[in-house]
């Protein structure tokens, strides 16, 4: 049994026993490659979410009317990237199995890798949906495997082929465009292909693990983050296809990579605040 954190996310405030998902936060950001500051993301999204409202318009739906519970962030190692995902692979694992959906908040990429490490062992036929502006497939980071530049290779090591799919995809090297063409089902710039995904995984009820790198969007409406690409995607476009991604069996997600003090105006971690509350509203309507 989990206890719930004294400051929660926006009215996540349910006792666990209740709770159809139970969030956490995955404060780190050792591997970071660029800009750091993603350990900051989940405590400024716990403090910020109260400047906007509990209620969507976008889905007519409120926060306070599904049981939601928020455990607190992970006191994670910074040092050593094995014993984080260890973490962050543990705190999984009890919510899974409690028969409760995780919902992770990082940090960096990297710590997806811990929660799909657990799902993928309870859903062996799991599939990832990843939105991203980095295809973050490098076999190594300056040699370190544990990068969050490696974070969907390492993925991939536990998933095998065709079934990660990608969308936004602008940036990488071209060895990683290479392996997706191979390995992967890629959807460069954009999220065109969705749509028939969603028709095919829907079909076979198929479990799906969502992660939301949040430079997927354009830096012109999302700046607070370590490693800006121009030529993203805008926050409505973001959204409706997330929404349209949550119609699925999804059995885990996270949010990841915004570095708050990287944005002094506080749009980014609003922006983001308010796509983590039409992300947790959609994934309960499907519960």
């Amino acid at each position: 049994m989990l206890r719930r954190n004294v400051q929660t996310f926006l009215a996540c405030d349910a006792e666990y026993k209740d709770a159809q998902i139970v969030m956490f936060g995955a404060p780190f950001d050792s591997t970071t490659s660029f800009r750091p500051g993603a350990r900051f993301g989940p405590a400024a999204m716990r403090g910020e979410s109260f400047g906007i409202e509990t209620y969507s318009p976008y889905q007519d739906r409120d926060l306070t009317d599904y049981a939601i519970f928020y455990s607190g962030d992970l006191e994670l190692c910074f040092g050593d990237s094995s014993l984080a995902l260890k973490d962050i692979s543990k705190r999984t694992a009890t919510i899974l199995k409690d028969g409760k959906l995780p919902f992770m908040m990082g940090g960096e990429h990297l710590v997806t890798l811990g929660a799909v490490r657990e799902v993928a062992k309870r859903y062996p036929d799991l599939h990832i949906i990843h939105f991203d502006a980095h295809a973050d497939l490098r076999d190594d980071y300056l040699g370190a495997k544990l990068s969050h530049a490696c974070v969907m290779r390492r993925c991939h090591d536990i998933l095998g082929d065709g079934r990660i799919h990608q969308f936004c995809i602008r940036s990488g090297d071209r060895s990683e465009f290479e392996f997706a063409k191979l390995h992967t089902d890629m959807h460069p710039f954009g999220f065109g292909g969705l749509d028939g995904l969603v028709s095919c995984l829907k079909a076979e009820g198929t479990p799906v693990y969502i992660t939301v790198d949040m430079d997927c969007l354009d830096p012109s409406c999302f700046s607070g983050t370590g490693t800006p690409e121009a030529g993203g995607v805008g926050f409505v476009d973001l959204l409706k296809n997330l929404l349209t991604a949550c119609s699925l069996n999804v059995v885990g997600a996270d949010v990841n990579e915004l570095a708050p003090m990287l944005d002094a105006s506080g749009a980014s971690t609003a922006l983001a605040c308010k796509l983590t509350r039409e992300f947790l509203l959609a994934l309960c309507a499907g519960k």
